[in-house]
């Protein structure tokens, strides 16, 4: 839905962000790192054995692949998908648009699931937390 208003919003109001060839290449880099990240998250949950839908329960701490560097690389991808579009675009109001995304990600979602996740797992999950980024 994000991505819908920011293009909406975009064929309105348009900020250039610098010549389109350079967004053309940058916006390639983002688009290819997002589902390359998601998609190694994703199996890297599925060999660890946990869920990979939010709804359902956690079933151990991933901490390889992806999870070394960042606790949320999936929501992390979908940021990148909207940086990715802002770049296609070449404008910046759509580009900007990354920063509700993720906030609401953040809020609605993020620190949610950190509460469960000390919930259930304490100690441990409070380690990785130490020892990993929420982000990057």
């Amino acid at each position: 839905m994000n991505a819908v208003i920011s293009v909406l919003v975009h064929l309105s109001i348009r900020v250039p962000i610098m010549r389109y060839g350079i967004c053309l290449v940058c916006g390639i880099v983002f688009i290819s790192l997002a589902p390359t990240l998601a998609l190694w998250a994703l199996g890297t949950m599925k060999t660890a054995g946990t869920n990979v839908h939010p709804a359902e329960p956690a079933l151990t701490i991933v901490r390889d692949g992806p999870f070394r560097f960042t606790r949320n690389p999936m929501y992390l991808a979908l940021c990148l998908v909207q940086i990715a579009l802002g770049l296609f675009l070449n404008d910046w109001i759509t580009l900007l648009f990354v920063v509700p995304l993720a906030l609401i990600l953040h809020y609605g979602v993020v620190l949610r699931e950190e509460k469960y996740l000390t919930a259930k797992f304490g100690e441990p999950y409070l380690q990785y937390k130490h020892d990993v980024r929420r982000w990057i």
